[in-house]
């Protein structure tokens, strides 16, 4: 006779990984021993410390959040798999599993994991890689180039797997040498608050000891408390040198099945010990994962609570800095915190006032933000589009209170009202999208110097929220009224040129002469601007849309300019240095990072900076050329 509930809950697995790479007899043999669990909002699946369940889950409706004692780690929804990792280690649960909501789970016997880990190749490989980089899937469109430090996409016939982070370690862990006894050994450890214990001699790690060792071999009676710590140590320890990442340490507590690796100078056990990295400080890590950060963003119900997911990713972001990540990889992850927070700020808003938008609208990160290279918490820059009506004027009233709104909460999380009110609450920068062709229009076939000025702010947009079809139609707009007015573009390439290369005829820096800054280098006018100004010329030049971001723009030139390749990767690379110089200058003064103090810059540091400035001259030269701005200057 047919089960026809085993079948319904094969059609149900089959459609996520790893039970999609399953054959169907597999499928079915699971689908047979799975056990069906309601679970109300609040109820515990299994809480931390708990003893292993003799099943792993899967969430068929509802979601189950994930905490580390008080703290959200992760939601699992619909076809997530959780409580497996445990299972793996052969281990109690390190963390709570609580429904959110009302929720089905299926219970996948534990054995069965094992007997596909060693059948399935594809289904072993998931299930690795997905540990390894704290993603769902970690072969999906969605998490793609979000989660990993190199340039390249995991993909599923992958043999290594390198997750973005570094793994954060103790760098005071507790030792005792070989004859201590294990009474001696657990009082240190109870003393010290800690869950392990390093057996080492002359700083070399011999062998180690955890709580774990201490119920298997202590309290079932197996040895004496009088005994050596030798007598129950687990050795040799596993070692990796500092640099190690939190995929690497993953995959070794994976593959070891433990929950503890040792930190050592070379990497090796003959070294000296320099910090231990458990199992629960990984966890601790993937609290600012950036999938993880988005999601707490997306459910999250305040203003405030915004800020501390905000102030989460400003401490991910340092360590991206120290640890020497791509400056392109930094900046779309704090781009795209950055978008789902303004996101979920219009969300609130739209929410509070308890109406909904009167007609389609599009919110717009303009500037910097627009750019994608905002990376330091500096002042907000945005404006707001929204269709042609027939009743305008309640229209624009109900949208500059929305605006207002997301602006007042955007300052909240940390982002500055504008000094300039560059922000969509003023009423000239929230408009409907025939005021927005209108002004463009204007700006570009009547410029002057403050008209220009606008141009470079309101042209580097990026649509954050809404209708996309609006700003297609602003963009498109654009590129009449240039084709109308050519010579515009030769204005805006005088404007390119305002600031001089940043080095004086005797290869000083160009500092400050007066002000608050006097004496400081600026580095956002002086050096990034340049360069910034010049990229987004050369792109509007070639009626390309759609790509605002300074670094994509170069790499766009490049390939419809292929003579001039070499000086576009140059500004590329000039670019990127001065994105990070500036941003690990913020991070360490805790300042926007663009005045520098040159006397206070090692002599390294200065001839970088100054590397950086003869793509400067050479495509503002270019652009002079090619714009013919000698006979306007």
């Amino acid at each position: 006779m047919k089960n026809t509930i085993a079948e319904r809950i094969l059609d149900f697995l089959k459609g996520f990984p790893p039970f999609d790479s399953l054959t169907h007899e597999q499928l079915l043999i699971i689908s047979k021993q799975v056990k069906v669990s309601y679970f109300e909002k609040d109820s515990v699946v299994f809480g931390q410390q708990e003893a292993l369940h003799d099943c792993f889950y899967v969430v068929k409706d509802g979601a189950i959040g994930i905490y580390r004692d008080h703290t959200l780690v992760d939601q699992c929804d619909e076809g997530d798999i959780f409580g497996l990792r445990a299972i793996i280690r052969k281990d109690q649960y390190l963390l709570n599993a609580i429904a959110t909501e009302e929720s089905i789970v299926y219970g996948i016997p534990a054995k069965l994991i094992e007997e596909v880990l060693n059948t399935n190749i594809k289904a072993n490989r998931f299930i690795i890689a997905s540990f390894a980089t704290n993603t769902r899937n970690p072969y999906s469109d969605e998490d793609k180039g979000t989660l990993f430090a190199n340039e390249t996409v995991l993909q599923p016939n992958a043999s290594s797997f390198t997750e973005v982070q570094s793994a954060s370690f103790s760098k005071n862990p507790i030792t005792c040498i070989p004859n201590t006894t294990i009474q001696d050994a657990s009082l240190i450890m109870s003393s010290s608050k800690v869950g392990s214990i390093i057996i080492a001699e002359d700083n070399k790690p011999l062998g180690i000891i955890t709580d774990k060792d201490l119920r298997n071999k202590i309290a079932t009676g197996k040895h004496q408390i009088t005994e050596h710590v030798e007598a129950i140590m687990s050795t040799p320890v596993i070692t990796f040198p500092d640099t190690i990442t939190v995929a690497e340490a993953q995959i070794a507590m994976l593959k070891h099945e433990i929950s503890h690796l040792c930190i050592t100078k070379d990497g090796t056990i003959h070294s000296e010990l320099v910090g231990i990295l458990s199992e629960h400080d990984i966890i601790v890590i993937h609290g600012n994962n950036p999938s993880v950060l988005i999601k707490e963003v997306k459910r999250a119900s305040s203003a405030e609570q915004l800020k501390q997911i905000r102030e989460k990713a400003q401490g991910l972001l340092q360590n991206y800095i120290e640890q020497h990540i791509p400056i392109t990889f930094i900046s779309n992850i704090i781009s795209a915190i950055n978008d789902a927070i303004t996101k979920r700020c219009i969300t609130l808003s739209i929410e509070e006032l308890k109406q909904e938008p009167p007609t389609s609208f599009a919110w717009l990160a303009i500037g910097s933000q627009g750019r994608k290279e905002q990376l330091l918490l500096t002042d907000q820059d945005n404006a707001l589009v929204y269709e042609n009506v027939t009743d305008d004027t309640n229209t624009k009233s109900y949208f500059l209170k929305l605006s207002e709104a997301v602006n007042h909460k955007l300052s909240i999380v940390g982002f500055e009202l504008c000094p300039a009110k560059m922000m969509a609450s003023n009423p000239k920068w929230c408009l409907s999208v025939s005021e927005w062709k209108s002004q463009f229009k204007t700006w570009i076939t009547h410029p002057d110097t403050d008209k220009i000025m606008l141009c470079t702010i309101f042209f580097d947009y990026d649509h954050v929220y809404g209708n996309h079809d609006l700003v297609d139609e602003m963009s498109d707009s654009i590129f009449d009224a240039i084709d109308s007015y050519e010579i515009f573009l030769n204005f805006l390439g005088k404007n390119a040129l305002t600031n001089p290369p940043p080095l004086s005829f005797f290869r000083n820096f160009l500092v400050e002469d007066s002000g608050d800054h006097k004496d400081q280098f600026d580095i956002k006018a002086r050096a990034m601007m340049p360069l910034v100004d010049a990229a987004r010329l050369l792109i509007l030049s070639h009626e390309i849309k759609d790509i605002n971001n300074t670094i994509a723009r170069y790499n766009k030139l490049s390939e419809l300019e292929p003579q001039n390749s070499d000086l576009y990767n140059s500004c590329i690379q000039a670019f990127r240095i001065l994105l990070r110089f500036r941003t690990q200058h913020g991070i360490k003064n805790n300042t926007s990072g663009r005045y520098i103090d040159i006397d206070s810059l090692s002599k390294s540091d200065r001839l970088k900076l100054k590397g950086c400035f003869k793509p400067i001259k050479d495509i503002q030269e270019l652009v002079r050329v090619r714009f013919m701005l000698s006979q306007m200057m």
